[in-house]
């Protein structure tokens, strides 16, 4: 099959291709948190691994928070080749957090936050907004990129709702980083914290105590 038709396909599919990478994203992080025999695939981390993966995934987080603002700058000035680079490179980084994020979580464990009330409450909102927001980005997000893929910027300026849904994705996109970086600096630079391992990470779930 020639690349032509493969495109052709992803374009005419675009929507089940969304889809499709939508549950396997949301099942690998769910599986970090939840299967065991998914977390047992990944290597037990020491204390000292999580934080470095921790501050290498702020790291990789405010560089996408830079990609994906001169992506949106260079659409507003009609720069489309380099709006198409700075989406794309935030994809890719996305990717790179994901694989940092993985591994942290199902072989590392989870911090918890250690500080006076008023900012653990809003430590707190924070972090179910940027979780909330992550979880609701993600289909916007990948539905925004597979049509950037396989459409042609005409195609994509008349025939797609890729504008409409690439400002939603972004808009997402961006807070929730935004605010994972806020958390991230409250959780391991302003305040103190705790640690549990991964083997009681995943019963701590629900209240959802860091990152």
């Amino acid at each position: 099959m020639s690349t032509a038709s493969v495109r052709d396909l992803a374009k005419e599919r675009a929507g089940a291709i969304t889809v499709l990478l939508t549950i396997v994203g949301y099942g690998a992080v769910g599986g970090v948190f939840l299967i065991p025999e998914f977390q047992a695939l990944f290597p037990t981390l020491t204390r000292g691994t999580v934080d470095l993966l921790a501050h290498g995934i702020a790291a990789v987080n405010t560089t996408t928070i830079v990609t994906l603002s001169l992506g949106w700058y260079w659409i507003r000035n009609d720069e489309v080749k380099r709006h198409a680079a700075a989406m794309t490179t935030s994809f890719v980084l996305i990717l790179l957090f994901l694989g940092m994020y993985l591994p942290k979580v199902a072989g590392g464990g989870t911090k918890l936050f250690v500080g006076p009330d008023p900012a653990y409450y809003a430590y707190l909102v924070m972090l179910a907004v940027h979780i909330l927001l992550s979880i609701v980005s993600v289909p916007v997000v990948l539905y925004a990129i597979v049509l950037g893929l396989t459409h042609t910027e005409r195609e994509l300026r008349n025939e797609t709702p890729h504008r409409r849904v690439g400002r939603i994705a972004a808009s997402a996109w961006l807070i929730s980083l935004v605010l994972g970086v806020v958390t991230y600096l409250l959780l391991n630079h302003v305040y103190d914290s705790t640690f549990e391992a991964a083997e009681a990470a995943a019963a701590l779930l629900p209240i959802v105590p860091g990152i």
